[in-house]
């Protein structure tokens, strides 16, 4: 620019002053006024390009801006449908878990048997790119902070509908007005004076329809249902605290509404009613069942529950009662085996609430033995005893006559007081979690199976998603986290 200026005033000076005198001067004055013209001409050029590339690199920012924002909400976006197509497959895994626990039942639970975890697959089962697994108990009660897996046996329970107070009263941390309240609660004429109308609402003075409806009892607090097992996977997980140093699991962990046996076979006839058969009835059973010495077995139950006038008929008061009348007789486990699918005791279309001894825990026999007058320790050391026993003689579990050979003494004459033991079971738990590709859209429903029809159908289903990871951190942090690398 000072060049531009120099030249300019070399070329109009001599041109100018050959004017002479004022009037060159003038001449000058003008020259030099034009030259400032130009250079004010010239800035203003200058400021004029420097505000248009200012306001170029504004909308340049601007535009950049706006093209990562939509570029990041983008990938949240993906990321979320993302989600939801991980979701998607997940349910999809669980429905289809379900058909896989039906087809299961369908072909391993036959006669009220309980499959064994080795009959089928339960721990990260793929289906397509999501895989599921089912959370079930152990049945040896290992004290573990990883989930066992498996399906739940709800035969292992105590019913809530056909335990008395004193069954009840003895779970862990049941407080005997609690055991009342239940007691109260299901009963048709009720008579405690509960504070139900502080609450909103009166008691129901009818069955249970669900477990989780014990909720509603006077009492029952979250600590007293769920225990430090705030997930209800049967283990204490890393989160989950408990202040007294023992596993605390709740009462949920051994009640259900569902336990119940057929009287029928799956087409729909009747069992043998062994306090009613006839001697010929019971031969006729036991040849086609082809017990040895069929005719002397017949004749020695048979006299043994009707004796010869003048005696009085000396029924059997369950299938635990009848079991040890034929050992009495003579019979063999192997033999009694071979009709315990086809007799019964009771004329009921269904048999409520017995505990299967071959799945209850230790606490439920506990609860159970105790309810029937057996003192603390005795009754402690006998469900110790039934559950060791189980464990070193799986195959010899078939019938309730090896609670006989395990047993003794006065637990063997308290239980045949009554009907309340078997090995059947009818109703089972599948507490399905699921992870879609890549681990993601995690997921967990319960469903609850009957198969006392002879078909396996779904009688109850409940989400339990919202109550966070069950599958433990050794999921969390091998299976999971090498998928997601």
């Amino acid at each position: 620019m000072r060049g531009f200026e120099i030249e300019t005033n070399s070329l109009l000076t001599p041109a100018l002053s050959s004017f002479g005198g004022g009037e060159g001067e003038d001449i000058s004055l003008r020259a030099s006024s034009c030259s400032q013209r130009v250079r004010a001409l010239v800035a203003t050029k200058r400021s004029e390009g420097a505000s248009v590339l200012i306001i170029v690199l504004w909308i340049a920012v601007g535009l950049v801006s706006i093209a990562l924002y939509f570029a990041h909400s983008m990938t949240f976006e993906l990321r979320a449908s993302d989600n939801r197509t991980s979701g998607l497959a997940t349910e999809q895994a669980i429905e289809g878990a379900a058909r896989y626990v039906s087809h299961v039942l369908s072909n391993f639970a036959t006669n009220g048997a309980v499959p064994l975890k080795t009959q089928f697959s339960c721990e990260a089962v793929a289906l397509g790119d999501a895989h599921f697994w089912i959370i079930g108990r152990d049945p040896s009660g290992t004290v573990s902070t990883k989930p066992y897996f498996g399906l739940i046996d709800e035969g292992s329970k105590l019913n809530l509908n056909t335990a008395n107070t004193n069954a009840l009263s003895y779970l862990p941390n049941m407080a005997i007005d609690i055991a009342n309240a239940i007691v109260d609660w299901r009963s048709t004429n009720g008579s405690m004076s509960l504070s139900y109308a502080q609450l909103g609402y009166l008691p129901k003075h009818a069955v249970f329809e669900t477990v989780d409806e014990v909720r509603l009892v006077d009492g029952a607090t979250f600590d007293l249902l769920t225990g430090a097992d705030i997930n209800r996977n049967g283990v204490l997980d890393t989160n989950e605290k408990n202040v007294n140093g023992t596993p605390d699991y709740g009462i949920l962990e051994y009640v259900t509404i569902y336990s119940r046996e057929p009287n029928f076979y799956p087409d729909g006839t009747t069992l043998t009613n062994v306090n009613t058969a006839t001697q010929q009835d019971l031969q006729a059973l036991f040849q086609s069942a082809n017990v040895s010495s069929a005719s002397t077995r017949a004749r020695d139950i048979y006299r043994n529950i009707h004796p010869p006038p003048p005696g009085q008929p000396n029924l059997c008061n369950g299938i635990f009662d009848f079991c040890v009348r034929a050992r009495n007789v003579g019979m063999t486990s192997d033999e009694i085996a071979q009709i315990y699918n086809n007799v019964t005791t009771s004329a009921a279309t269904y048999i409520r609430g017995r505990i299967n001894v071959n799945t209850a825990s230790v606490e439920v026999l506990n609860a159970l033995f105790l309810s029937i007058n057996i003192d603390q320790n005795t009754a402690s050391g006998a469900a110790e005893q039934l559950v060791s026993y189980r464990e070193q003689n799986p195959g010899n579990l078939s019938t309730v006559a090896w609670v006989f050979d395990s047993l003794n003494g006065n637990i063997i004459t308290r239980l045949r007081s009554a009907d309340y033991i078997t090995t059947h079971s009818y109703q089972f738990t599948a507490d399905i979690a699921a992870t879609g590709p890549f681990g993601r859209g995690y997921r967990r429903v319960k469903f609850i199976f009957d198969i006392g029809d002879g078909t396996p159908k779904i009688i109850y289903r409940q989400d339990l998603s919202r109550l966070g990871w069950a599958l433990g951190d050794a999921v969390r942090e091998t299976w999971l986290a090498k998928e997601t690398q």
